[in-house]
């Protein structure tokens, strides 16, 4: 559950980048009052946090599991 969480808020992360580089919106500082509001600086914490969750997913062994 922890991996589909981090990789949801990763994909929020870039999406929110994809538009700050494009069309220098940032939509997260847009919605909850700019960059330096606390719900914001929350938001951008979770998307990082996330963002070195996932890379702990490139270095796991997936092996099907066996029924």
């Amino acid at each position: 559950m922890a991996d589909k969480i981090a990789l949801l808020l990763v994909i929020i992360g870039a999406i929110n980048w994809g538009l700050i580089g494009i069309f220098q919106f940032d939509l997260v500082a847009y919605l909850f009052g700019g960059q330096g509001a606390l719900v914001s600086r929350v938001i951008y914490a979770l998307v990082g946090a996330a963002g070195l969750w996932c890379v702990s997913l490139l270095f796991r062994d997936r092996s099907p599991v066996k029924d």
